[in-house]
């Protein structure tokens, strides 16, 4: 048997897989699912209409004070709300994209939705992606995965996402550049950067396949979560 309420941290690079990973073992699991780089988005996006600067401390501080960020399950899907607007359908942009990551730097921002996160995860068992979740967010997650692909695996798979979800026309060198600019944003800042936690599992996804990975995770959140528990 599993613990009553637990949490798993799916940390990694844009582009790595966490999120369809995380939603796809939310599941199989049937326990809840937080897109942690969904709030991050949602403000970005909200910042970027109002044209504020993400990159503007100042004015991002006075911002926050105007945005009221709101996540609601509805079916087990998670929606984002600005000021009770539904902008989920918004932010999947390399626009927003770029600004989540400008906007993220901001301490201000980190421990706005670090309070959201921690008080979402205490309520009940959560699995949860972002970049810092294992190390900041929520250390003693009881199982810490460390997710990534080469920049050139994880460009092809946000173009074809981009494609997906959004009208704009994106090239696939626009997309690598973006990465490895948002890989080196992410990584070097000082509040909270990318970065796998010491009891993080580490695994690459460059040459798995989604069930591959996803059947990969699953044994370690098995082992983890029963097998460790029963010794």
């Amino acid at each position: 048997m599993m613990k009553k309420n637990f949490s798993i941290a799916i940390d990694g690079p844009s582009g790595a897989g966490k999120s369809t990973i995380a939603k796809t073992l939310a599941k199989e699991l049937n326990i809840m699912y937080l897109d942690t780089g969904a709030l991050f988005r949602a403000l970005a996006y909200q910042a970027l209409e109002w044209d504020i600067n993400p990159q503007d401390e100042k004015a991002v501080s006075e911002f926050l004070q105007n945005a009221d960020l709101d996540i609601k399950f509805i079916n087990q899907e998670q929606r984002v709300l600005i000021n009770e607007e539904d902008v989920t359908d918004y932010i999947r942009s390399e626009a927003v994209s770029i600004a989540a990551s400008d906007i993220s730097v901001h301490p201000i921002i980190r421990n706005y939705i670090l309070i959201k996160e921690r008080e979402l995860a205490a309520k009940e068992s959560f699995i949860l992606d972002g970049r810092d979740i294992g190390t900041v967010v929520l250390p003693d997650a009881e199982v810490k995965i460390f997710l990534s692909a080469s920049p050139e695996i994880r460009a092809k798979r946000r173009l074809i996402d981009l494609q997906k979800k959004s009208k704009e026309s994106v090239e696939y060198d626009q997309v690598l550049a973006d990465i490895i600019k948002r890989d080196k944003q992410d990584s070097s800042r000082e509040t909270a950067p990318t970065k796998k936690a010491d009891d993080a599992i580490y695994i690459d996804s460059g040459e798995l396949t989604l069930e591959e990975t996803v059947n990969k995770v699953k044994e370690i959140i098995i082992k983890k979560l029963i097998l460790d528990k029963d010794k």
